[in-house]
C-alpha cells in the first residue's frame, strides 16, 4: 500500500504544529507600579539629605593641621574658626582658606580637606623668607615674591639683609619700593648656591644697581635683576678664575670684572 504523498504529509504537519505563534508585547508598567518607584525615590533622596544634614553621624568633631614649621597646630585651628558640631557637608572650604590667610599672613597657601565622617584637615604651606628688613630692632621676612609677611624679633639664620639705599629720587618715584624689593629677591633667587651661602646683604641702590656683601669683605656688583642666570654663571666662573679678589663685577655679563685682593 502506498504511503501519503508529499503535499498530504505538508498538511499533516500543518496540522500538528497548529497556528504561528504571536510574538509577546510587553505591557506598558501599571500607575501603582510608577507611583510606588516614586515614592522610593523620594524617601530614599530625603533620608541622604537628613544623613548629611540633620543627622549626628557625619558632623565635624575635629579640626587637624599639619605642614606647619613656624605657626603651631593652636594658632591655625584658632585662625581657622572651623564651626565643630556642624554638618561636614556644609563646611565652607573656601572660606575657611581665605580666613587663614587674611589671619596668618605666614600662610602662603592652605587646602582644606574634608575627612569622613567626622575631621576637617587644613594642610598649610608657610612662607620662606630670602630676604629681611631690619626696622626698629626687629625684622621683616620677606618671601620670594616680595611679600613682607611677618616681623620677628630674631633674625632667621642664613638669610641676608635687604637694605633700600635708594633715595626720593626720580628712580623711586618711577618703580616705587615694592617693586625694587621685588627686584632684590629676584636677585636673591638667581644667586649661585655656593655663593648665596656667603651672601649678608642684598642692597639696593636703584632698579640697575643691586650689589651683593659677603662674608670676608668682598663685594658683587650685579646691576638689574635682568639676564640673573647668566650673571650667576659668570659670577662662579669669574671667582673660579680669580679666587683672591675682593670684587666683582656681572651687571654686564658679557664682559666680567674683578678687581682688588
Amino acid at each position: 500500500m502506498a504511503g501519503p504523498t508529499t503535499a498530504e504529509r505538508g498538511e499533516r504537519q500543518k496540522v500538528e504544529s497548529g497556528p504561528p505563534r504571536r510574538p509577546r508585547i510587553r505591557r506598558p508598567a501599571r500607575p501603582r507600579t510608577l507611583i510606588i518607584l516614586l515614592l522610593a525615590a523620594v524617601l530614599l533622596g530625603a533620608a541622604s539629605v537628613w544623613v548629611l544634614y540633620g543627622s549626628k553621624w557625619l558632623r565635624v568633631e575635629r579640626v587637624s593641621a599639619s605642614g606647619m614649621r613656624v605657626l603651631t597646630d593652636q594658632q591655625v585651628r584658632e585662625a581657622a574658626d572651623v564651626p565643630v558640631g556642624s554638618p561636614l557637608i556644609s563646611i565652607d572650604t573656601d572660606a575657611i582658606e581665605e580666613r587663614l590667610r587674611r589671619k596668618l599672613p605666614r600662610i602662603d597657601s592652605v587646602d582644606v580637606v574634608r575627612s569622613w565622617p567626622h575631621g576637617i584637615g587644613l594642610k598649610v604651606t608657610e612662607r620662606t623668607p630670602v630676604l629681611i628688613e631690619e626696622k626698629g630692632g626687629k625684622f621683616v621676612e620677606v618671601d620670594a615674591k616680595g611679600v613682607r609677611f611677618a616681623t620677628v624679633s630674631d633674625a632667621p639664620k642664613s638669610v641676608p639683609v635687604l637694605e633700600l639705599t635708594v633715595s626720593q629720587s626720580v628712580g623711586l618715584r618711577r618703580f616705587g619700593a615694592d617693586r625694587l624689593v621685588r627686584e632684590a629677591v629676584t636677585v636673591a633667587g638667581d644667586i649661585p648656591a655656593a655663593v648665596a651661602r656667603d651672601t649678608q646683604v642684598v642692597k639696593v641702590g636703584s632698579y640697575d644697581s643691586i650689589s651683593l656683601e659677603l662674608k670676608g669683605g668682598r663685594t658683587v656688583e650685579w646691576g638689574s635683576g635682568e639676564k640673573g642666570v647668566a650673571k650667576a654663571r659668570t659670577l662662579t666662573a669669574l671667582m673660579k678664575a680669580a679666587p683672591e679678589a675682593r670684587h666683582f663685577d656681572v651687571s654686564v655679563p658679557t664682559a666680567p670684572a674683578s678687581s682688588g685682593s
